[in-house]
């Protein structure tokens, strides 16, 4: 008999997700019946208030877990019964799973960019790190790079007081290291002697074409790491190529944050590659449907 799972999504404007694709493909690959279902609060007329109730009436309605994403990650919290010792340290939660009528929270987006990190950057130096972006994204990959042993780490916002704001608040979790703050026209001082560049803003997607960081800052022993996925090979990662710089694209932490929340869903481990071989197709499609 093939088992059963319904998982879900609440977030604002969740139309566009990739993410029931990729666990619902995978779950059929791995012989489940698997359900994933759009909870859009746009669609619902609803708001982070109407949170405990939503979480509530998917648990009793028998999800096995949810996902969380923009603007609830932070305010979930107070929905949860218990939370995963990272999850409580970065005070985010993407990831919420059901146990025996338990509310558990979880953060796979920082080990989705860890991990994507460590397949797509192996032996990279990340003695001095600059992250450029300190959103919900730049969050999980402050504290994805600080638990790399990045004795310094300078994070860059367009926002200089969530830059500070992010920084201070890695700084007290990382105590060993040196986190820092700065503003993008201090960029060229900071790249001089970086091992490598994060890239966190939404600069280099669709809707935001072009690079947030130069051409010419960029140099062959500058390795570029990049939160954006779609597309997947965006302005900045081009850019850093064609100096000779090695890459990572974000496509790996969009995959590996799904493997780690599918196998909190489902206890089984999925296949990795294959997910990211449906999500690079997915994507494909879609920049193919664009210029059509």
């Amino acid at each position: 008999m093939t088992d059963s799972v319904v998982c879900g999504l609440i977030g604002a404007g969740i139309g566009p997700s990739l993410t029931p694709s990729l666990h619902e493909v995978e779950g059929a690959r791995q012989g489940l019946d698997y359900t994933y279902r759009r909870i859009d609060l746009d669609q619902l007329g609803s708001t982070v208030a109407d949170l405990p109730r939503l979480v509530r009436d998917a648990r009793d309605l028998g999800f096995r877990g949810l996902n969380i994403t923009h603007p609830a990650k932070q305010a979930v919290i107070e929905c949860l019964d218990e939370l995963a010792p990272d999850a409580a340290r970065l005070g985010a939660v993407n990831t919420v799973l059901f146990d025996e009528g338990r509310t558990i929270g979880y953060n796979t987006d920082w080990t989705g960019f860890g991990r994507n990190f460590d397949r797509g950057l192996p032996g990279a130096r990340v003695d001095r790190v600059v992250q450029l972006g300190a959103g919900g994204a730049g969050a999980a990959v402050a504290y994805a790079m600080s638990t790399r042993e990045t004795r310094n780490l300078v994070i860059v916002d367009y926002e200089r007081a969530r830059a500070r704001r992010l920084a201070d608040a890695m700084a007290v979790l990382f105590p060993a290291a040196r986190i820092d703050s700065a503003d993008p026209a201090d960029l060229p001082e900071l790249l001089t002697d970086a091992n490598g560049l994060v890239h966190a803003t939404p600069m280099g997607m669709a809707e935001h074409p072009g690079s947030a960081v130069p051409a010419a800052l960029l140099r062959p022993d500058l390795w570029v790491a990049e939160v954006v996925y779609r597309p997947l090979d965006t302005e900045l990662l081009r850019a850093a190529r064609n100096v000779g710089a090695r890459t990572l694209g974000g496509g790996g932490m969009a995959v590996y944050q799904a493997v780690d929340a599918f196998r909190l869903f489902t206890g089984i481990e999925p296949d990795a590659d294959r997910m990211y071989a449906h999500l690079t197709d997915l994507v494909r499609r879609e920049e193919l449907e664009a210029v059509r």
